[in-house]
């Protein structure tokens, strides 16, 4: 299929738009003979007005071409070496075009010598036995690059050299239809990279898309293989997934495809009891005002998007161990280690941060009792922010202990006029009184002579 060439007058996108960084890095690999786009979802985000989070270049110059190019790149990756541009205040990431997966013959190794687009480069494509694609390190040409992506919304590009946009997979019409659908077969698709299933949920939920039907009904037959994929990429996956500012309709849309279950089976189980319509009612408010922080401007730290999503859960497992005899914190670390436990199988949390969600809960204690007997002290110690984000965030969504979240309210709000006034009048807060150290007395001897 000839690929769709849009000229500059039919597309709203200027140069005015684009990262100057991302414009010098275009020109220069122009003005040394090579190709380059810009590729992916910023070419999407610019088309629906957004404003992109990254620029993305593809270039059918080699990771070592772009590295004796520019000064200040770093080649990093393993299963595709991709070229990192550090800039004073962004980083830009540069690849060389990719091909799609080789042929199943034995005898063509995916590589065409006489081809003058593609790199001479032997080519390196591995799968598993269930067509999961294990390492992908196939260098190709533009087309192939932009077909071998995972939806058709993202195979936009954006070329320099005459400011056009080609649309090699029909991504368009798609963006117009607010549609998500892969490029080619999604069983096929989401069979080579099961983690495509998450980001088909997130561009639906971030951009406000649909799921393209034949797509959905694939992605629920398979959403049980969405365990095959790496713990520790599933794990910066959620974060993704949940801190973009549409936790509330990506968990809604993970619950209706049968993905959280898959991800998370002991919370879901825990859901789904007699209780279940007040459980997720009040997840589903936890999870909103989680998306009200996001849009207004706060990044929630993982432990705390941690913490808020499993914090009922937490709570009442820790309270249920308590009742039986085990004193609190000890109660709560059993509850800690065994979420943990549970989750390790399909996304590996980080020891540090779950040490840090064990931090944000057991704080809570100490901040419900109010008032409390050394506030500033309990103030200063470093898991105070992300608990008491956490006790708005659990008191706005379920009512409960609104006397210390206003007591912390105020006190907080105190502290900010007291340094305010410091700021403005000159003074510094009075300092510390140090206390004096005490001398060690040495004992005389009982049978000193004086």
């Amino acid at each position: 299929m000839q690929p769709r060439v849009i000229p500059r007058q039919e597309h709203g996108i200027s140069r005015k738009q684009l990262s100057p960084n991302a414009l010098r890095i275009l020109y220069r690999l122009r003005d040394n003979g090579f190709i380059a786009y810009l590729v992916g979802g910023c070419v999407r985000d610019l088309l629906l007005g957004r404003t992109p989070k990254d620029f993305d270049i593809a270039t059918n110059a080699t990771p070592g071409q772009i590295k004796r190019l520019f000064r200040n790149c770093r080649l990093v990756g393993r299963r595709f070496r991709l070229a990192h541009l550090h800039f004073q205040d962004e980083i830009i990431e540069v690849a060389t075009f990719r091909a799609a997966a080789p042929s199943e013959d034995p005898d063509d190794d995916g590589a065409n010598p006489d081809d003058p687009a593609r790199p001479n480069r032997p080519p390196r494509h591995l799968k598993d036995d269930d067509g999961m694609v294990l390492r992908d390190n196939v260098f190709g040409t533009p087309e192939e690059d932009a077909l071998r992506r995972d939806f058709t919304i993202n195979a936009l590009a954006y070329n320099i050299a005459d400011f056009t946009i080609i649309d090699y997979a029909s991504g368009l019409p798609d963006l117009q239809q607010k549609l998500i659908r892969p490029i080619g077969d999604p069983l096929a698709r989401f069979t080579e990279d099961p983690v495509r299933m998450l980001r088909a949920i997130r561009f639906a939920a971030s951009l406000e898309f649909a799921i393209e039907p034949t797509t959905w009904k694939v992605l629920r037959s398979l959403s049980t293989t969405i365990t095959r994929a790496a713990p520790a990429r599933l794990y910066d996956e959620m974060l993704k997934l949940f801190l973009l500012g549409s936790s509330r309709k990506t968990c809604e849309l993970l619950d209706e495809s049968g993905l959280l279950q898959a991800l998370c089976p002991q919370y879901c189980c825990w859901l789904a009891t007699e209780e279940t319509d007040v459980r997720k009612a009040q997840m589903l408010a936890i999870l909103e005002g989680l998306d009200r922080m996001v849009h207004g401007g706060k990044s929630p730290s993982p432990p705390f998007f941690l913490s808020a999503f499993f914090g009922q859960y937490l709570e009442e497992n820790s309270l249920s161990t308590h009742l039986e005899g085990l004193p609190r914190q000890q109660a709560l670390d059993a509850a800690c280690a065994g979420l943990l436990e549970d989750l390790a199988r399909t996304i590996r949390i980080p020891v540090r941060i779950g040490s840090q969600v064990r931090a944000i809960h057991s704080i809570q204690h100490t901040l419900h009792k109010v008032p409390p007997r050394k506030p500033h002290t309990l103030a200063s110690r470093s898991e105070f922010s992300d608990g008491i984000a956490y006790l708005r965030l659990n008191a706005d969504a379920t009512g409960k202990n609104q006397n210390a979240r206003s007591w912390w309210d105020d006190f907080l709000a105190g502290k900010e006029l007291l340094l305010i006034e410091h700021e403005e009048t000159g003074q510094n807060p009075a300092p510390k009184r140090k206390r004096k150290r005490r001398r060690n007395r040495k004992r005389r001897p009982a049978d000193a002579i004086d």
